[in-house]
């Protein structure tokens, strides 16, 4: 018996088309392909093949089915005989496995629950209680159909109504909680719905399974977006939005788009253009690049035209030059993403800026330039710093060493030397990301010209200062010290006691203090149910809740008295605190990890009352939780250098 895994891995590397075409002569058609049907012999184009689908279907004698059933019926082979010739095809090894030996997917409970709640939310879509969101995706010009295609649905404000229906169909709270459906907030009896009033994009992974769901806010409630938590079926890093329908697509036109929104996914998809996916996040991370380089080689980055749209773009262009990727960069104009560009100007048009897109390190060059940083001296030596960690992330040779060329023949500098300097270890640098500085982010440029240009103005594609800087804000809300009397929130210095939790939830929610701009990022990944510390939650709760100009006195004045107490402690020295120092990577991937070791105690309490082959497949399991839970917080040594 071949594992189901093996079967579908098989099935998705395979191209339908190019194996059908070996027997039968194919002409395109459309979105398909049309030839003679081989089963009964017929001359005209009623067969048709399907790379979208993965299908083939005759219109005459009604024979059907996949790759599988086409091998079957063609060579007369048995199920496993066919799947392995494929496999041999495609480069994928192919082994039976005894009957007994096989064990249930520890997945599919996630999987089944999450699909039976995407059938339900497409449900209320198209009832009465969806006619706001109706209204709101008819008003992104998304019809019906379009809707239906990609399961959208709607999440009503009944905080029980999706629980009481997963009960009558036999999945408990323990499961909906484990698939990320509900929680349990402090205070209150019993779980609610995890999405209420929103509008869902269900979430699928390359497989085709039900993993989780993005949900857009239809009033004012915090986050707009607002994810399924990290799982064990459900790791952003790892995902990627449109690829189970995208993948053929990639594979029948050599390349990928990147997208940043659902909506930016939709668009393109239903006017054709369906090699689009899109990142749970902003930037693609390493895990994403890897998986999108399976199928395509050549990748577009069409991220939205403004400077965080830039940011992200280079960002994602690091992962995927490691991955070897070629990429490409699409600019559109001011004020534009992909979904309101094709709306306003037609697929055609878009299909023009795509033809138009130049390499992500032509790209970055070409801010530069207008910028004017290789006027002189002083600008190239910075403009080269910045452009290095391009050439280090790029690991296909050729490539590299063209970046190489081109920097040297426009910054004046001898082709070795910029090959000397990439060869070096980058060194971190003040408002760098991972260790590299991006090359539209603000900073001082050489000879101390504040990142403006000759005439004092700001240059080209400058990044303006945040809004939500913390020393620029920080005088509304400071108490002075020269008071005897300050806020009650300021008044003792009375310390709350810790708790095991409290380390990391305090420099989370101490980080988003200092940056509000951290909130949103914080709130992609995580809600206040993931806090364990009851302040900390509430204090998260609530600066999801005010505006990010609001001050502390504000914020002190929705907090509970617990809560109170806490602030007191953070803001203690947070007054001096930099905004550039508030990397709270690592305290997110901590957070990440409470997830695996959750789902590693439960693994452990199974084994107690399975059998052997059970045990051996939780085992299993375990073990790559295990490494998982090590990649995200690393064992380091009292010296603190990493273990191997």
């Amino acid at each position: 018996m071949i594992a189901d895994e093996i079967v579908e891995r098989v099935r998705e590397a395979a191209d339908i088309v190019a194996i059908v075409g070996e027997f039968v002569p194919l002409r395109r058609s459309g979105a398909d392909f049309r030839g003679a049907c081989p089963f009964h012999g017929g001359t005209n184009p009623n067969f048709s093949v399907s790379q979208k689908r993965g299908s083939y279907h005759c219109f005459v004698c009604h024979e059907s089915g996949d790759v599988f059933t086409f091998v079957r019926k063609r060579l007369g082979l048995d199920f496993s005989g066919a799947v392995k010739l494929i496999g041999e095809r495609v480069g994928i090894e192919v082994i039976d496995a005894p009957l007994h030996a096989r064990v249930a997917d520890p997945n599919e409970k996630n999987w089944e629950v999450l699909s039976a709640s995407a059938e339900w939310f497409g449900t209320q879509l198209s009832s009465d209680v969806g006619s706001a969101a109706r209204t709101y995706l008819e008003s992104r010009s998304l019809s019906s159909e379009a809707c239906a295609s990609f399961g959208l649905g709607f999440a009503p404000r009944d905080p029980q109504a999706l629980r009481k229906y997963l009960h009558a169909l036999g999945f408990d709270d323990d499961r909906q909680t484990e698939a990320g459906l509900i929680v349990l907030r402090e205070g209150e009896s019993q779980p609610r719905t995890r999405f209420q009033h929103r509008v869902t994009f269900p979430i699928l992974d390359e497989y085709g399974h039900h993993v989780g769901f993005g949900a857009r806010a239809l009033d004012d409630r915090t986050p707009k977006y607002l994810n399924s938590p990290e799982s064990q079926v459900f790791q952003k890093r790892r995902t990627l939005y449109g690829l189970h329908s995208a993948k053929q697509a990639m594979r029948r036109n050599s390349r990928a788009i990147v997208v940043e929104g659902y909506l930016d996914v939709m668009r393109l998809a239903i006017s054709g253009i369906e090699e689009v996916v899109a990142p749970l996040g902003t930037a693609l991370t390493e895990e994403q690049a890897t998986l999108l380089t399976r199928y395509a080689s050549e990748v577009f980055l069409l991220y939205d035209s403004d400077v965080a749209g830039q940011k992200a773009t280079f960002r994602s262009g690091y992962e995927l030059l490691r991955q070897r990727a070629v990429v490409r960069v699409v600019s559109l104009p001011e004020g534009e993403d992909p979904d309101s560009y094709v709306r306003s100007q037609g697929t055609a048009a878009l299909e023009s800026q795509l033809t138009q897109a130049i390499d992500v390190f032509d790209r970055q060059l070409q801010i530069l330039e207008r910028r004017g940083w290789f006027a002189d001296l002083q600008h190239r030596r910075r403009a080269v710093d910045r452009l290095l960690p391009t050439i280090r992330a790029a690991r296909d040779p050729l490539t590299r060493d063209l970046y190489i060329s081109r920097l040297a023949e426009l910054a004046g500098v001898a082709k070795s030397t910029i090959a000397d300097e990439a060869d070096q270890l980058p060194t971190r640098r003040r408002g760098a990301v991972g260790g590299a500085e991006d090359p539209v982010s603000n900073g001082e440029s050489a000879g101390g010209s504040g990142g403006r240009d000759n005439s004092g103005n700001r240059a080209d594609g400058e990044v303006p200062p945040s809004p939500y800087a913390f020393q620029a804000k920080r005088d509304a809300w400071r108490a002075r010290r020269s008071r005897n009397a300050g806020p009650e929130w300021r008044a003792t210095s009375d310390r709350p006691k810790a708790n095991d939790e409290e380390p990391l939830e305090r420099a989370l929610v101490r980080a988003m203090i200092i940056d509000r701009a951290l909130v949103e990022r914080v709130a992609e990944r995580h809600g206040p149910e993931d806090f364990r510390d009851a302040s900390y939650r509430s204090l998260f709760e609530t600066l999801l809740q005010v505006d990010p100009e609001d001050d502390l006195e504000k914020i002190a004045s929705l907090l509970p008295s617990h809560a109170v107490e806490r602030l007191r402690d953070i803001i203690d020295g947070i007054e001096t605190a930099d905004p550039a120092s508030t990397d709270i990577s690592i305290s997110l991937a901590r957070m990440d990890a409470r997830h695996i070791e959750i789902r590693m105690d439960s693994i452990r309490e199974q084994m107690r009352n399975e059998g052997a082959a059970e045990q051996d497949a939780l085992m299993r399991e375990w073990m790559e939780l295990e490494g998982e839970r090590r990649r995200l917080v690393p064992i380091r040594s009292p010296r603190g250098t990493r273990r191997s």
